[in-house]
């Protein structure tokens, strides 16, 4: 089971792509504490994959970037039809391939498809308004 924390932000993302990058930055900039995951520095267990796709109520073949260089090289461009097993072996080998970051908040995992998306989850910054008078 991944471990969560109501008071921290976990992101499995991958900085070998932008918008693993731009998302982590702006995951960053929220104030509640970050724990970035960089799954192309460190190992994801396939167990820790299987609980996201369940949570997203996905397959775990969706959390994978088909149309990646590293994919194609290994597995081609054709449609291929693998089992469950096997796509988490493909993101254990080549988390590269991972398709969008993917935060967790408390008991809430959130797929981020575009860097804005994480915004609609952020707190407002209440110390930086102006006092209405």
């Amino acid at each position: 089971m991944i471990a969560t924390n109501d008071n921290e932000t976990k992101i499995y993302y991958s900085t070998e792509n932008s918008i693993g990058k731009q998302a982590y930055a702006y995951v960053v900039s929220s104030e509640k504490k970050v724990l970035g995951v960089d799954v192309s520095k460190t190992k994801v267990p396939g167990s820790h994959w299987a609980e996201i796709a369940d949570a997203l109520d996905i397959g775990i073949e969706k959390l994978i970037n088909r149309d990646h260089p590293d994919f194609i090289k290994e597995y081609g461009d054709k449609k291929i039809d693998l089992d469950q097993h096997d796509w988490l072996r493909i993101l254990e080998n080549h988390p590269e391939t991972l398709a969008f970051p993917v935060v967790i908040m408390g008991k809430k995992i959130i797929a981020i498809h575009s860097p804005s998306d994480f915004v609609k989850y952020m707190e407002p910054d209440t110390t930086n308004q102006e006092n209405p008078e």
